[in-house]
C-alpha cells in the first residue's frame, strides 16, 4: 500500500546499530518486493529471523486441473464446500492459472498451531461470514464481515477466529496488489474522485512482541509446495518497523460507488489491480438517473478476460436464481449479459442492495477438480427462455 506507516521503536537511522537494553544488537530485516525496487518496510528483530532448527516436511499442495475444458458460462455453489478445522486444509482452489488461484475456504478453528507464509503471492482474503483479528510479524488487524485483508507475499501470519462457522473468498496473486492507478497521484496519494481513501484503509494497529526461543512451526508455499519448517525463535518478535509494505484492511462497505446517468462500466467497481487481473466491488447504490436508462447491464463480449463474481449479500439485479457464496465463470470468448427478465425488470428501478466480489483475468482461468463437485451443471442453459 503506498503510503508510510510505522509501529513499534526503531532507530532514528537506518542500518545502524540499534541495541536492546543488554548491550545485543537487534536484528534489522528489510520486507521488501520486486527485488529492491518495490514497496519495503524494515523490520528490527529481537532475534535472527533465519535460524532454523529443522526442516520437518514438504507437501505438494498443488491445484488438481479438471480434465473437462468446455468453454461455457460456469456456476459453482460455493457455500457447498466442506468446513474444516485446520485452516490450510480448508483452503480449495476452484479457478486457477499462472496469475491467480482464486480459492474458497471455510475453517472452523483459528490458525493459531503454526505460523503461515505464501512466499508466492499476495492474498486477498474477503471475509464473508466471521470475524476476529489476523496477527502478522508486523501488528495485528481486527475484521469482520465484509472486510478484504490484503497481506503481502512473504508475510508471516496467523488467524484468530471469534467463531467456528467462516466462509472466506481468497484471491492469491502471482502479482503485486495495487490500488487502481487511475485513482492514485505522481506520489501514491488516492485522489478526490476515488472510491475510497488512506482513511479507509486499516493497517495495524498494534503490535504485540514475543521475546520466545523454542521450537516454532512455520510453514510457507512456495510453488506449490508447503514446507513445514522449525524456527528457533518466536516469529513474531519484531520490536518495531517502519515503511510501505505491510497488511492492511479494507471494508467492502467503506467502497463509494460511482453512478451515472446512464449504465456505468465495470471498471468504476475496480477496487484493487494487477498487470494480470482486477478485483472490483459491487456495493448497494442509486441506478442511472436518466429518465430512459436501463440499469442492468448491457450483452458485452468477454472477449480478453474472464469474468469471476462471487454473490455475497442482496438480490444481484442481472442475475436469477442467485444464493450466497455463488460463483459464476463468463469466460472469455463468448459474449455474456443479463439473464431473461431481468433487463426489463430494471427499468425505472432506482436502487440496487446487491453486493459482490468480481475478479476479471486478463488470462483464461482452468477449473480445479474440486470446482466440478460443486458446479451447478445447466447453469450455461439459463439464457434459453
Amino acid at each position: 500500500m503506498p503510503f508510510y506507516h510505522k509501529l513499534g521503536n526503531f532507530p532514528s537511522k537506518r542500518h545502524t546499530a540499534y541495541r536492546k537494553d543488554d548491550g545485543d544488537l537487534h536484528q534489522e530485516q528489510l520486507f521488501g518486493t520486486i527485488g529492491f525496487d518495490g514497496m519495503s518496510s524494515l523490520l528490527y528483530h529481537l532475534h535472527p529471523p533465519t535460524a532454523i532448527t529443522e526442516f520437518v516436511e514438504k507437501k505438494d499442495i498443488s491445484p488438481e486441473i479438471a480434465e473437462d475444458k468446455q468453454l461455457q458460462m460456469r456456476s459453482l455453489m460455493g457455500y457447498n464446500i466442506e468446513p474444516k478445522d485446520d485452516f490450510l486444509e480448508s483452503r480449495v482452489p476452484m479457478l486457477v492459472n499462472n496469475d491467480c488461484h482464486v480459492v474458497l475456504a471455510a475453517p472452523k478453528k483459528s490458525l493459531r498451531d503454526y505460523f503461515y507464509k505464501n512466499a508466492d503471492c499476495d492474498e486477498v482474503i474477503f471475509i464473508h461470514v466471521g470475524s476476529g483479528t489476523l496477527r502478522t510479524q508486523l501488528g495485528n488487524i481486527e475484521f469482520k464481515y465484509g472486510d478484504y485483508l490484503v497481506i503481502p507475499r512473504g508475510m508471516i501470519y496467523q488467524i484468530d477466529f471469534d467463531t467456528e462457522e467462516n466462509k472466506l473468498f481468497i484471491v492469491e496473486s502471482f502479482h503485486p496488489i495495487y490500488t487502481p492507478k487511475r485513482y492514485r497521484n505522481y506520489f501514491g496519494q488516492l485522489l478526490e474522485h476515488s472510491p475510497f481513501c488512506e482513511r479507509d484503509i486499516r493497517p495495524p494497529s498494534s503490535l504485540e512482541t514475543f521475546d520466545e526461543k523454542g521450537e516454532f512451526l512455520l510453514k510457507t508455499k512456495k510453488e506449490g509446495i508447503l514446507y513445514s519448517y522449525k524456527y528457533a525463535s518466536h516469529p513474531f518478535d519484531v520490536v518495531g518497523w517502519d515503511g510501505y509494505n505491510f497488511p492492511y484492511a479494507f471494508s467492502i462497505h467503506d467502497f463509494e460507488p460511482i453512478t451515472g446517468r446512464v449504465h456505468q462500466p465495470p471498471p468504476v467497481h475496480q477496487t484493487f489491480e494487477t498487470a494480470a487481473f482486477v478485483i472490483c466491488s459491487f456495493v448497494p447504490r442509486l441506478y442511472d438517473y436518466h429518465p430512459n436508462a436501463i440499469p442492468a447491464p448491457y450483452n458485452h463480449s468477454n472477449i480478453d478476460s474472464d469474468e469471476v463474481l462471487y454473490y455475497v449479500d442482496g438480490d444481484f439485479m442481472s442475475r436469477n436464481n442467485i444464493e450466497k457464496g455463488q460463483i459464476t465463470l463468463h469466460p472469455s470468448g463468448i459474449p455474456h449479459g443479463p439473464h431473461p427478465g431481468t433487463y426489463e425488470k430494471s427499468i425505472g428501478k432506482k436502487e440496487t442492495a446487491e453486493l459482490a466480489v468480481m475478479v476479471d483475468t486478463f488470462n483464461p482461468l482452468k477449473m480445479t477438480k474440486q470446482a466440478l463437485e460443486i458446479e451447478l451443471k445447466d447453469y450455461y442453459k439459463s439464457w434459453f427462455h
